[in-house]
């Protein structure tokens, strides 16, 4: 069964933004039976819109505007049509709101469940949709992490949506009830969209809005703003659940067991694609969540055992001479490298790109394991300076090419054993994001392979 192509018939939608949520959004009304203006800023993504109703969208007559995720509609300032939306009171939503509103509107009572934070997002999302996959229940995955929300399939009764949530999608929801949701830490982030911390973390509170009795709410308690949320939370309605990747929690880890009131849960230790505290902590949201939606704990360990990871994230691409190359492009910031510098007794650290507000100060702690750093990108020299000031050897590179061969060239004289690709920073000033940066990193290590023969 698939979703009836007269489900939104009479409704009228602007798009804008026709990025990789926008143009799928766009498409996907129209065959629910929609009408729908499309624009985006740029002649070139009008141009890919073949088939759609392109222009400037008028509010008259509106029943929600769809902004894609990257579009301000208030800080640091709203776009103009994000303005006249809110001047004319029309909804501004995300497509996983319109996705919800299909499938309640379609029958179907598929759950739906919730993954935000400031990191270990995707990784969550991504292995409770395989835990529950394994198990045999119908599951589709997507949001913020790969597939557009409302590109998903329908799915009947039985089903699940797992879906990553960022702050700025659960700013536009309106209806949208999580029967399982995560919240799994907060560190200082996008706060040029939120103001300040403070409206950060109500942005990604905001995914337990609408909960009932019936649902559940896990929360990471591994930092302070974190475990004020789950304080908060406690007086209802939903049941609340804590996770930690080894303190005081419901969840917990206990050396490489998963562990909860019940006993243990998974030995991480054969979970090879979750290295790390950081990754005990995904591991105990994705069970907990899993618990609520009804699957049974041998289901979660097998699932937990033959999760394969994600691309980008502490993900060992190649293995020359001894010399082993993880590819964490996707840690954009200090904290998700904290957590892969934890992961290794001595490492050459390639980091650069646009730093994120503080820099890498907070890495201090993790500075005695750096052999050598090699730096690239825009705020190469501001990093460099960081580095001088603590004593960590390093060296500018520029690119991630040169990083990449210089790295080579001192783990095969002995340096480390490990060349770590972290870089704690945005790539947009080098990259078109990180996972193209990822991706070369993974090609420059199979040239690299290949020129030493294997």
């Amino acid at each position: 069964m698939s979703f009836s192509p007269t489900l939104f018939s009479g409704l009228r939608f602007a798009v804008v933004g026709l990025g990789r949520m926008g143009l799928p959004a766009a498409r996907a009304l129209v065959a629910l039976g929609a009408e729908v203006t499309v624009w985006d800023d740029t002649a070139a993504a009008r141009a890919a819109a073949s088939g759609l109703v392109v222009a400037e969208p008028a509010m008259a007559g509106l029943d929600a505007l769809v902004l894609s995720p990257g579009i301000p509609h208030l800080l640091p300032q709203a776009h103009p049509i994000a303005a006249a939306a809110l001047a004319a009171r029309v909804p501004i939503l995300s497509d996983a709101e319109l996705l919800y509103r299909a499938v309640r509107a379609s029958g179907s009572k598929a759950r739906f469940a919730g993954i935000t934070g400031t990191n270990g997002k995707s990784t969550t999302t991504a292995l409770l949709a395989h835990i529950v996959a394994a198990a045999g229940r119908p599951v589709a995955a997507g949001g913020n992490l790969g597939t557009a929300s409302l590109a998903l399939p329908w799915l009947g009764d039985d089903g699940v949506y797992v879906l990553e949530m960022s702050s700025y999608m659960l700013e536009r929801l309106a209806t949208l009830r999580f029967d399982a949701a995560s919240m799994l830490n907060l560190s200082a982030d996008h706060l040029d969209r939120h103001g300040d911390m403070a409206g950060y973390a109500r942005a990604k509170r905001a995914i337990f809005d609408r909960q009932t009795e019936a649902d559940t709410a896990v929360l990471g308690v591994d930092d302070a703003l974190s475990r004020a949320m789950a304080a908060g939370l406690r007086g209802g309605p939903a049941r609340v659940s804590t996770v930690s990747g080894a303190g005081d929690a419901e969840f917990h880890g206990t050396g490489t067991l998963l562990r909860d009131a019940s006993g243990t849960l998974a030995d991480l230790a054969t979970a090879h694609a979750l290295p790390g505290a950081h990754n005990m902590q995904n591991a105990a949201a994705a069970a907990a969540m899993a618990l609520a939606l009804g699957i049974g704990r041998e289901a979660i360990a097998e699932g937990i055992r033959t999760y394969p990871g994600l691309p980008h994230r502490q993900e060992r691409v190649g293995e020359i001479g001894g010399v082993t190359f993880v590819n964490d492009s996707k840690a954009t910031n200090a904290d998700s490298t904290a957590w892969a510098l934890g992961c290794y007794e001595r490492v050459i650290w390639i980091a650069g790109g646009m730093a994120k507000a503080g820099g890498i100060e907070a890495l201090a702690p993790w500075f005695p394991r750096v052999a050598l750093a090699l730096l690239i990108g825009r705020d190469a020299p501001e990093l460099a300076a960081t580095l001088a000031a603590r004593g960590v050897p390093h060296r500018i590179a520029a690119t991630l090419q040169a990083a990449t061969a210089e790295a080579w060239h001192a783990a095969r004289a002995g340096v480390a054993p490990v060349v770590l690709l972290s870089p704690a920073c945005a790539s947009w000033d080098q990259f078109t994001g990180f996972d193209q940066r990822g991706d070369m990193f993974r090609d420059l290590v199979r040239g690299l392979a290949q020129s030493e023969g294997g």
